[in-house]
């Protein structure tokens, strides 16, 4: 086991701050964890999903699935069902950057599907692979949560894996670990949609800053005592606007 890990979630197509995060990593000492939800939204996901296959296969990074990941997957089984709400949540950013800008418009959900699972045919095998949670010495990374209902958290279903909120957030945290995640900006964990820190309470830490509302994004390094070091960048290139 190396010495520390370095944590990074949701960067959302925001790959000029995903570099800059990952000029942090120092593969021989950090385990890097990368808690999913690294394509849509974001201008530059095809970059931001290749490079984090590229530092899992490349230096042994651990890359979770999101449900954004998910998302993807969803809409290139089942492109005319999930085309509306995958357009809702960001989708047409991912699909321009893996084929051109217009192609949402340009061709009907089936093509798009078809081309992008004829042209990725290796990034959609690795994307189906991601684990759903990683456990490090006290700590367990998960992209949203788990249930905290159950006995043995890691009965925690796959969907709430990726997609739970609220019961995750309020909820007697009785597992005995730290749980990491992503997935809920942590503007909305403080309660003022406003605040980027990492969130804390209850053995839970929440790093998603937001960074592609105009937040930020985190990348935090620990060791089994705790936290060494919140490396915090701020997205520049736009106004806070939470409910894009």
């Amino acid at each position: 086991m190396k010495p520390y890990v370095f944590a990074i979630s949701d960067i959302h197509g925001m790959y000029d701050l995903f570099e800059k995060e990952v000029a942090n990593y120092d593969p021989e000492h950090h385990q890097l964890v990368l808690i999913g939800d690294l394509n849509d939204r974001g201008p530059r996901s095809k970059e931001s999903l290749l490079l984090g296959k590229k530092l899992v296969e490349e230096s042994g990074a651990v890359y979770l699935m999101g449900n954004h990941e998910e998302y993807l997957l969803d809409f290139l089984q089942q492109p005319e069902d999930v085309a509306p709400m995958y357009l809702y949540n960001g989708g047409k950013e991912t699909v321009e950057s893996l084929l051109h800008k217009g192609a949402w418009e340009e061709y009907s959900p089936t093509e798009i599907a078809m081309m992008i699972r004829s042209r990725y045919q290796d990034l959609i095998a690795f994307l189906k692979e991601r684990p759903l949670y990683y456990e490090w010495g006290p700590y367990v990374f998960v992209h949203a949560g788990v249930d905290l209902t159950k006995k043995d958290w890691r009965k925690t279903t796959p969907h709430d894996f990726v997609w739970i909120r609220e019961p995750f957030h309020t909820g007697k945290n009785n597992t005995g670990k730290i749980i990491v995640f992503g997935h809920t900006i942590t503007p909305m964990l403080h309660g003022d949609m406003q605040t980027t820190d990492l969130w804390l309470s209850d053995n839970k830490i929440g790093i998603d800053g937001g960074a592609v509302f105009g937040g930020s994004v985190h990348g935090v390094i620990f060791d089994t005592t705790g936290i060494l070091q919140d490396i915090e960048y701020q997205n520049t290139t736009g106004p806070w606007q939470p409910d894009r």
